[in-house]
């Protein structure tokens, strides 16, 4: 196996290690947060992680036994724009004060969402075929698009989460 191979398969696997442990991560906050829309939001987050999952493990194989990508199988995983959507009902800033998990996940949920959007990026850059670039870029778009929504909702929530609980400076 060459150099080149090993690298692909490398990326492949780090990307599939990180869309299971996003689709974890999601599925653990809709099952753990009170608010009804969030608990959708996240459950339609942690399907479509593990969408892209699968499509890089069926990825990964066809570079084991073919030793190239095969898109013939489109990456055309239903997906809905998160961004400019809430995530939270309103109903969150009347018990925000106690809205840790919540809170907690949009930020961890950044993380992981621009983690993954460099991680992505980087391999459309290194990619040998405009096919892999286009289809390394589109992840990139998409977790893109699951950052900015973490973004905004935090953006939205925070400073009544600090202000309830105490958090701004002295």
């Amino acid at each position: 196996m060459t150099a080149a191979l090993k690298e692909i398969l490398s990326g492949l696997q780090i990307a599939m290690e990180a869309e299971i442990f996003g689709h974890n991560f999601y599925k653990n906050t809709a099952q753990n947060t009170a608010d009804p829309l969030g608990k959708e939001t996240f459950t339609r987050m942690a399907e479509e992680e593990l969408g892209h999952f699968h499509y890089l493990r069926t990825q990964y194989k066809s570079v084991m036994e073919k030793g190239n990508y095969d898109f013939s199988p489109p990456l055309s995983l239903a997906h809905q724009k998160h961004a400019g959507n809430p995530i939270f009902s309103n109903e969150l800033r009347n018990r925000i004060k106690d809205s840790h998990l919540e809170i907690s996940a949009l930020s961890i949920g950044m993380k992981l969402e621009l983690d993954a959007v460099n991680f992505y990026r980087r391999c459309a850059r290194q990619a040998g075929s405009e096919e892999a670039r286009k289809f390394y870029a589109e992840l990139a778009e998409w977790e893109e698009d699951h950052y900015r929504a973490f973004e905004q909702q935090l953006d939205q929530l925070k400073d009544e989460y600090f202000q309830a609980n105490n958090f701004f400076p002295f």
